[in-house]
């Protein structure tokens, strides 16, 4: 009985200290703190590194097990002339996870599934050439892109993407990406372009895929608010058509989506500045968009501005994740908060991709969090790859928020 007091006397302290608390996760210690980070951590990274995790994609192989990727960026890495990305699996549905490989000369990249092989496709380096990847033994090999015929599918370099979508769509498999040009400064030189392969090719042979024209986009558009278009997601709308939605770089925090509508042949891209931006919360940072049959709504996993952060250069602001539907992609609406955290300027949960998994989204985060060894770099520069699940993701309401949020609108 007098160990129990002691133990209550010691809660008790500990409670009415936030000083003491705050203390002793601030102070030194040899492991990192996973326990204070939300969902399964996959891989972590300690800002001393200098090596940033990014571009987390998710992927489930028909026998149910799960795969996930990350590259590294930072002043560390060698992005800029070979990246080098990570492989993970999980057997058990996301509780654990075991890294299968260590690719190099691999970034930005889409981890997909076709006819049972694992993909990766995204590009060599920091704007390098496109390329992609095949695994037939779970991840553990895979082939390198050395040639048109093992998945060199552009060597002109300048390439841009993350981790989007790869989509079936009258019998070819559509994925957005970027082309930088000129070749110089960051996203103002993205241009959106699609590129496409028949169902039955082979995607590692360069010759095998059709790509749409590069759109550049222009500084005047948006009333003038408009930094770049990128990150784009090949999506099929509701009247039937495909088109890539992107990204778009603003400093209002209003923040837009543009809508860039694709020709039937998958060779035409054009884009109406006067119609094509709608507005999408969370607009200004990566997303991703997938449709549900069962609901005939769109959803995405948003990096949302709460009105309590809402501030110029929203694209900064990365510490709340949302879960947001919309049934034309036009309108769209803030379902419930999934993440979140008060601090802003090293707290993150962003480039999430995610997939259905039943009644249950899953998905992959890259997050900037509390490690105990000091935590991330910035918001942007993450610490942390992270798993999730969300079950009965339709029926999610506001009231599941974290307190406090639940009456703002983002």
């Amino acid at each position: 009985m007098k160990l129990n007091c002691t133990r209550s006397l010691t809660l008790l302290a500990l409670l009415c200290c936030p000083v003491l608390i705050r203390a002793a996760e601030s102070a030194p210690v040899s492991k990192p703190r996973l326990d204070l980070v939300p969902g399964v951590t996959i891989d972590h990274s300690p800002a001393s590194s200098g090596l940033y995790i990014g571009s987390p994609s998710l992927a489930v192989l028909p026998d149910g097990d799960y795969f996930a990727s990350h590259d590294f960026f930072g002043p560390q890495s060698n992005e800029h002339v070979s990246a080098r990305s990570l492989i993970f699996r999980s057997r058990d549905r996301g509780m654990t996870w075991k890294k299968t490989a260590e690719i190099q000369g691999a970034f930005w990249s889409s981890l997909f599934v076709h006819r049972g092989a694992l993909y990766l496709l995204g590009t060599d380096r920091h704007h390098g050439n496109a390329v992609i990847r095949r695994s037939t033994d779970s991840g553990v090999t895979w082939t390198s892109p050395l040639a048109g015929a093992t998945g060199l599918l552009r060597d002109n370099g300048e390439y841009h993407c993350a981790p989007m979508p790869v989509i079936e769509y009258r019998g070819r498999l559509w994925r957005a990406m970027e082309w930088r040009n000129p070749p110089k400064d960051w996203g103002v030189n993205y241009c959106a372009g699609m590129m496409s392969i028949a169902v039955d090719a082979d995607l590692l042979r360069a010759e095998n895929w059709s790509y749409s024209n590069f759109l550049p986009s222009n500084r005047a558009w948006n009333g003038g608010d408009m930094g770049a278009w990128l990150e784009g997601n090949a999506i099929v709308d509701v009247d039937g058509g495909l088109i890539n939605m992107l990204r778009v770089q603003t400093k209002s925090p209003n923040e837009k989506a543009a809508i860039v509508r694709i020709g039937a042949d998958g060779k035409t891209a054009a884009f109406d500045p006067a119609t094509g931006f709608v507005d999408f919360p969370g607009g200004a940072k990566k997303f991703t968009i997938r449709y549900d049959l069962q609901s005939k709504l769109y959803w995405s996993l948003a990096t949302i501005a709460p009105e309590r952060h809402r501030a110029e250069n929203p694209g900064g602001i990365r510490n709340t994740l949302a879960l947001v539907s919309s049934p034309d992609l036009a309108h769209w609406t803030t379902r419930t908060i999934l993440l979140y955290h008060p601090e802003v300027a090293k707290h993150g949960f962003q480039y999430v991709d995610w997939l259905f998994d039943g009644d249950a989204i899953i998905a992959a985060c890259r997050t900037a969090y509390d490690d105990g060894l000091g935590g991330a770099h910035n918001n942007h520069d993450a610490n942390f790859l992270t798993f999730h699940r969300w079950p009965n993701f339709r029926a999610l309401t506001m009231a599941e928020a974290p307190p406090g949020l639940v009456s703002e609108k983002p």
